[in-house]
């Protein structure tokens, strides 16, 4: 056997490495796509989530106005989430209804702007 065809007989067959990568891309591309579509708006809480304040009133600027200052503020009873998230997922909380009240006032602050 000559030398060319042992070291032939050496390469590692990379004919599946390729197709993995190219998959692993696909994916990271469907990701980072998924994760932009979700981050558009700005608010992943948003007013079908937050429904017992009405934010019809408002015009789509305002809207996302409010909806951004109760996403950025966040719940003083310590646990650690947004206004927005703790209005739309803890029915528990003992300052719920203030975190209400306070969106509220921020549907009012956006209206009045513009």
């Amino acid at each position: 056997m000559g030398k060319q065809s042992r070291n032939r007989d050496r390469r590692p067959k990379s004919g599946a490495i390729p197709g993995f990568v190219k998959l692993i891309a696909a994916l990271a591309v469907v990701a980072l796509l998924l994760y932009g579509v979700t981050e558009m708006s700005g608010v992943p809480y948003d007013e079908d989530d937050i429904g017992v304040v009405d934010f019809s009133g408002l015009t789509s600027s305002q809207k996302r106005e409010a909806l951004q200052a109760a996403n950025r503020s966040r719940c003083t009873c310590g646990c650690g989430m947004n206004t927005a998230q703790c209005v739309a997922t803890d029915s528990t909380c003992p300052i719920r209804e203030d975190n209400i009240k306070k969106i509220r006032g921020m549907v009012r602050e956006a209206a009045q702007k513009s």
